[in-house]
């Protein structure tokens, strides 16, 4: 599913404004979705209207279909946290493409990872998910290493393998220990300095709880990189316990929750009885 992700971003909420370096940090009661988790929804809704499959001349014409997903979720949850240039960009309809190297195109792109059946086109399809609001090469990097590793961690792909694939393809360096990174992380928001310290908190964990836990521990962008951690520890580990989703559930917008499991039953559900 895609709640891996959305959990993520509750968790991690708390914490983008209350800054932690220990792993043992308390669930807060003041935990909520983000922009985040509005805008993976966005990227479900995209994917349940069209879940054709492009060619590298469709990306364009694609990406348009997502911008328009993005406005409409913006237009739902205004105050969810938004960066003043994705506000300023979803409430123009005349906008053009905007040249950030944020990351977040890389937060939102864990639906993409799931819906298509091959690596190639999850790229196409992370592409085209990314460019109307970050057309700058670093976001597209880190968005479609996001989504390879949904594909290949829900395809059966190891550790080893993941890692292996996205230093070659992306020339990131994930083999630093997560206690090293932890260290010396600040919050910062560029895709190339938060995605690959996110992908990390996914490698050396041992579950999903423990994946999100790195990620929040860093002590940066806690939401996003926990959501990006939990997007693909989901993928990876197919669960999440119990007492995630009872605390993560009742802090999650009805509206959000829906779209998420209607991905879930005609996108993956869907997916394995067609096996």
């Amino acid at each position: 599913m895609v709640f891996g992700a959305v959990y993520g971003d509750v968790i991690g909420s708390y914490y983008e404004a209350h800054c932690t370096k220990d792993a043992d940090f308390e669930f807060h009661k003041e935990s909520t979705f983000t922009d985040d988790s509005v805008l993976t929804a966005a990227v479900c809704r995209a994917i349940l209207n069209d879940r054709s499959e492009i060619s590298v001349f469709g990306v364009a014409s694609r990406a348009k279909e997502y911008a328009s997903q993005y406005r409409q979720y913006y237009s739902y949850h205004p105050h969810a946290g938004f960066g003043s240039m994705f506000a300023a960009w979803a409430r123009d309809p005349y906008a053009g493409n905007v040249h950030s190297y944020g990351n977040g195109a890389a937060m939102r792109v864990v639906p993409v990872g799931y819906a298509y059946s091959t690596l190639e086109q999850t790229l196409l399809q992370a592409k085209a998910s990314c460019i109307a609001t970050h057309d700058h090469r670093e976001a597209i990097i880190g968005t479609q290493a996001v989504a390879a590793a949904v594909f290949l961690a829900r395809s059966g792909e190891n550790k080893d393998s993941i890692r292996a694939f996205l230093e070659k393809k992306f020339r990131y360096e994930l083999s630093v220990p997560i206690a090293d990174i932890r260290a010396s992380h600040v919050f910062d928001s560029r895709t190339s300095y938060s995605v690959p310290p996110a992908i990390i908190a996914f490698l050396q964990s041992s579950d999903y709880e423990s994946a999100v836990r790195n990620a929040v521990s860093l002590g940066g962008d806690a939401d996003t990189q926990a959501c990006i951690a939990g997007g693909i520890a989901e993928a990876y580990y197919k669960e999440i316990p119990d007492h995630i989703r009872r605390f993560c559930d009742m802090r999650v917008d009805s509206s959000i929750r829906s779209v998420l499991n209607e991905f879930y039953e005609q996108i993956v559900y869907g997916r394995k009885n067609e096996r």
